[in-house]
């Protein structure tokens, strides 16, 4: 994973599916249109080989709010570019829009520094089934952990009371993972993304049911901001009083880190149930 400067204090969103065609660069420029409509500027993070994202932006009217781009090839190694790729200063958060074709290692990596990961999914037989291998290995092999409630499903190109819409929603359920929008099968966000806007920045009275969906997962990212930052409080507050009640023994920063760590969420937890 190709390292990023300015990362840390930023709200990392990810989105990702292994699956090509479930509207990921769709998701991710109309999440960072709407958050520079709001003051924020977001950057997109762009690692697909094809540059979407990127094209996006070379076409956005230089009159709207600014959005950041930058390109990384997701198969490089971490050493193999002497600049490192650097998020501007006045970034609010970043959007990391992951390609299907990915390492392991790497889709690993970026799903670890998430603080929040989207995972938008088409209503069909086949992406469903694709979904759930990819789930399964998200909560296996990189052991995300259903309790910090970081992956939320965001449904699109969505045809409402269909078989394959109501399969998603018993799928779902199943996991108990939260679908937090559901984007139409509308032209509006085809004509947006051809030319380097998002749905927000159409005439409303075209995209208003558009608008309201991706203003949901904005609220659902805001809100796992929030929870996020009051989590590292927490963690840095219960690290130093660990510290303090140890004195003037040595001891070492990180396990009482990680050991603060397991306080925490084991209190969260516990709060949650």
């Amino acid at each position: 994973m190709i390292k990023i400067a300015g990362l840390d204090s930023l709200h990392k969103i990810v989105v990702l599916n292994p699956k090509g065609g479930c509207g990921k660069t769709t998701l991710s420029t109309n999440l960072a249109s709407l958050y520079a409509h709001s003051g924020i500027v977001p950057t997109l993070v762009d690692l697909d080989p094809q540059g979407y994202c990127i094209r996006w932006l070379e076409k956005r009217p230089a009159e709207l709010p600014e959005v950041y781009g930058i390109q990384i090839d997701a198969g490089a190694a971490d050493d193999s570019q002497d600049a490192r790729p650097e998020i501007p200063s006045d970034a609010g958060l970043v959007i990391i829009d992951l390609p299907a074709a990915i390492p392991d290692a790497q889709l690993h990596a970026y799903t670890y520094i998430a603080d929040s990961v989207l995972l938008p999914i088409v209503p069909s037989e086949i992406d469903v089934y694709s979904a759930a291998r990819f789930i399964a290995e998200l909560l296996l092999d990189v052991q995300l952990d259903r309790r910090e409630q970081k992956l939320a499903i965001v449904a699109n190109r969505v045809k409402s009371r269909t078989r394959s819409y109501r399969m998603l929603l018993r799928f779902l359920s199943s996991l108990k993972i939260p679908m937090i929008a559901t984007l139409r099968d509308s032209q509006n966000f085809v004509h947006a993304c051809a030319h380097g806007i998002g749905v927000c920045e159409m005439p409303q009275y075209r995209v208003k049911e558009d608008v309201e969906q991706i203003r949901a997962i904005v609220r659902w990212l805001d809100k796992r901001r929030g929870v996020t930052r009051d989590r590292q409080a927490l963690i840095a507050q219960a690290a130093y009083r660990q510290a303090q009640e140890r004195g003037s023994e040595s001891g070492d920063p990180l396990t009482d880190w990680l050991s603060a760590e397991k306080e925490v969420d084991s209190i969260l937890d516990r709060e949650t149930q």
